[in-house]
């Protein structure tokens, strides 16, 4: 009864959402039936459409996950953009220096690398200092909050700012090809680069971009879960997160979890990396994420902060994401801006929801 009822709320939402963003449509002067029907037929329409979806809710799985297993340790990791950005960075970093990167720089080849390392060394290489490095952004507001007790959603956000400046600096000042007008890096070496799906399942377009970051991504919501719910230390990490006073006289030290909790939380938000830099872009660009460490609030506020939950709720804002276009481009009045506005009234909702079953007594975590 508990899974039946943690599973209409976030339908009821956005059963909702799209109510209140049908009398939107209409007082534009528009026809919502033609509009969701743009949005759902563009996401799900053709295996060249579900690629795209897919690829879109890949890092809100990430992000979602990673505001997830934050939330079940009690805390709000409002930095998972900024732990995203600095991976991300810290994963071309990697591809530049060990892939044998070659600059071309007024009609002349510069070696940008310190070594060329193969490919079976080169991609696991780049994928742990992406990991690395976002556990590191996440573990400081931890360490903050457990030593100093100083609030972990104020930390969190003036890390954002932190980490997004720096890894722009680095880029404008060190490793952008001198002439390029995108602040970007140079390419990571070919042997740092992990293939798209298409290159073994013949039947995905070859113009998809999904790659085995979405795989990885899945994964890690089978991994998750068995760490929060099969594992002592999972079990300790949501002990604090319930009643951190309980846990601590149950002999659970709580400033441990909290530092745990933010370090996993940022190793994955920093696997965004992984996909982005070593999967689609092959290099690292400023901007290039589409405010995913903040949308994974969303995401795991929809998912009810169970993987699977998550899972379902990322391939959903997917669907916002590559429906939305064709919103903009086939209808009157209505704009692409419509995928956010579901987004924010989905949270208005789902927020309410929860205030609702408190109220009446609350909902067992599933």
């Amino acid at each position: 009864m508990n899974i039946i009822r943690e599973i209409f709320w976030p339908l009821a939402a956005v059963l909702a959402a799209f109510l209140v963003g049908g009398v939107i449509i209409l007082l534009l002067g528009d026809n919502p039936i033609t509009a969701y029907s743009l949005l759902l037929s563009n996401s799900f329409g053709s295996l060249r459409d579900i690629g795209w979806t897919l690829h879109y809710a890949t890092p809100l799985i990430f992000t979602g996950l990673a505001v997830a297993v934050a939330f079940r340790c009690g805390l709000l990791n409002i930095g998972a953009e900024g732990q995203l950005y600095v991976a991300a960075f810290a994963a071309a970093w990697v591809g530049i220096k060990f892939g044998g990167t070659m600059v071309e720089i007024a009609g002349k080849k510069e070696d940008w690398s310190w070594a060329s390392l193969p490919a079976f060394l080169l991609v696991p290489l780049c994928m742990l200092a992406a990991i690395a490095a976002g556990g590191l952004w996440g573990a400081i507001p931890g360490y903050l909050k457990a030593r100093f007790g100083s609030h972990e959603v104020i930390n969190t956000i003036m890390l954002n700012f932190i980490g997004i400046a720096l890894v722009g600096y680095f880029t404008q000042y060190f490793y952008k090809v001198p002439g390029d007008p995108i602040q970007r890096t140079a390419e990571i070496g070919e042997a740092a680069q992990i293939p798209r799906l298409n290159e073994f399942l013949t039947f995905i377009p070859y113009d998809v971009p999904l790659n085995i970051a979405f795989l990885l991504a899945l994964l890690m919501c089978v991994l998750v879960w068995a760490f929060l719910w099969k594992t002592k230390w999972g079990y300790e990490l949501r002990a604090v997160g319930e009643n951190p006073s309980a846990a601590e006289y149950g002999g659970i030290s709580a400033k441990k979890q909290v530092i745990v909790a933010m370090t996993i939380s940022g190793m994955l938000a920093g696997m965004i990396g992984i996909g982005e830099v070593q999967g689609t872009r092959h290099h690292f660009e400023v901007g290039f994420s589409a405010d995913w460490g903040f949308l994974g609030i969303a995401v795991a506020l929809l998912g009810r902060n169970h993987p699977l939950g998550v899972l379902i709720a990322a391939i959903f804002f997917g669907v916002l994401s590559r429906g939305e276009i064709f919103v903009d481009a086939f209808t009157r009045y209505v704009s692409k801006d419509l995928g956010w506005v579901l987004q924010a009234v989905i949270i208005l909702f789902v927020a309410s929801f929860q205030t609702y079953t408190r109220r009446k007594g609350g909902a067992t975590k599933i």
